[in-house]
Formats: structure tokens, sequence, C-alpha cells
């Protein structure tokens, strides 16, 4: 995916170029300038959510390219584990949520769900108002997750060695993030979000009945009640028209 958007990337700006002396590819820039302008605008009015595909999508190229060995022993260093938490809980948190889990399988559909639903959420909610709720799906819900694999440990319903288990955090604000967006949704947007984060999070907890299926569930809670909070404090933000202007289209 990352070679596929590097080569997208050149070839755009490559025929940028070649338009000033081809009259063909200038053409074709000025059918496509519309639509990369508003990507364009899309980005810049989600500084938050596309910084952060920036970093764990950075995280994940390591994963790929660096030893097996080392990404194993980096990932559970850095994990919110009991075992970490207990002895330095803010790195632990902090550390975390730069990872995405099993050795970054997914990164397509992250990148996807944070490019479209949480970038569509950061603009009406604001930058710091996002950045709150996200990490209180992913800082509650690890905690409330840590809770749950405490009691399982001391009342003998799970093994020991769990406190030293693999979990990172990328999903965790990723559900928290959805679980925002669709608090604003509207109609049949809302509902579909809604029946996405019910197969996607609470569906697993009763047919998988993991630990980190209950983590997402309490990321997603901690994460619609910090939205819920923030739309008492103020009210949502109108977000930029990033519609592409077309001709024949008048901009509002």
């Amino acid at each position: 995916m990352i070679t596929s958007f590097l080569v997208v990337t050149l070839a755009w700006y490559a025929l940028r170029g070649l338009a000033r002396w081809w009259a063909w590819a200038g053409r074709v820039v000025g059918r496509l300038s519309p639509y990369t302008r508003g990507l364009h605008a899309w980005v810049l009015a989600a500084p938050a959510t596309f910084v952060y595909i920036a970093v764990f999508t950075s995280s994940t190229l390591l994963q790929k390219t660096a030893p097996r060995a080392l990404i194993n022993l980096l990932t559970t260093i850095q994990s919110t584990n009991l075992a970490h938490l207990s002895t330095r809980p803010l790195i632990a948190l902090a550390d975390s949520a730069l990872w995405v889990a099993d050795k970054g399988s997914g990164l397509v559909f992250y990148v996807a769900v944070f490019a479209s639903v949480v970038a569509w959420a950061e603009p009406r909610y604001g930058t710091p108002r996002i950045i709150v709720i996200v990490l209180c799906g992913h800082v509650f819900g690890s905690l409330l997750t840590a809770v749950v694999e405490w009691h399982a440990i001391e009342t003998g319903k799970a093994p020991a060695r769990l406190a030293h288990t693999t979990d990172v955090g990328v999903s965790y604000i990723m559900v928290a993030g959805c679980a925002a967006a669709v608090v604003l949704m509207r109609g049949r947007w809302r509902i579909a979000g809604a029946m996405a984060l019910g197969a996607g999070v609470v569906l697993p907890v009763f047919v998988t009945h993991t630990i980190w299926d209950l983590g997402h569930l309490f990321a997603t809670a901690c994460g619609l009640a910090a939205a819920l909070l923030s739309l008492r404090l103020a009210p949502p933000r109108t977000p930029p028209d990033v519609r592409p202007c077309l001709p024949g289209r008048t901009v509002p």
C-alpha cells in the first residue's frame, strides 16, 4: 500500500511537470485538479488524524522490514499489559499507541477507517476535542481491560502469563474515534455506523470471548462517553466545504 501511494504521488507530480509542455497532460491535470484540491483540503481539515496515520504507518513499515525477533521484543516491551502498566503506566500507554497489532496486519483497513470516518469527525469536534476523545478511549479502555485481566488472574480464571501479553493501542484509538463520528451522523448513516460498530466491536465479545475484544468494547464505550460529554460542553463545529469545485458548481 505504501509503495502504491508513493507511485501515485510521484506520477501525479510528474504529470503536473509535463503539463507545462504537453497538452494532453495539461488536460488531465485540469480535470483532476478539483479532486486533488478537495483531497488536500480534507487532509488539512483533520491534521491530528493524518499525522497519526503517518505515525502508525511508519511503525508498520518498521515491523515489515525489521527482524521478527526485534519487533516481538519491541511490541512486548511497549505493550499495555499488566506488567508494564504497574511499573510505568504513562510510558506504556504512550508507547502502545504507536503500534498496529499482529505485526502491522490490516494496515490498509486502519488507514481507510482513520482517513474517512475519524477524519470526517475531527473538523466537526475540532482537533483538541477529537484528541481528548480518542485518548479517553485508549487510556481508559486499556486501564479497564487491565482491571479485568488482574481480576481474572487473581481468581484463577486466567493464567499468570496473561500479565505479559502484547496489547497495543491503534485499534482502541480507532474505535473511540468511530464512536465519536457515529454520534454526529444522521439518518441512515448513523444506523449504518452503529451497525458497523456493533458488528466489529460488540459481536466479537460474545463470539470469540477474548480479553482484547473486551478491550475494544471498553475503548468504544469510553470514546462514546467522552464524545457525548464534549458535546454537552460545546456544540459541534461547522466543517469546511472540501467537496471538489467542479465546472458548473457554485461554491456557497
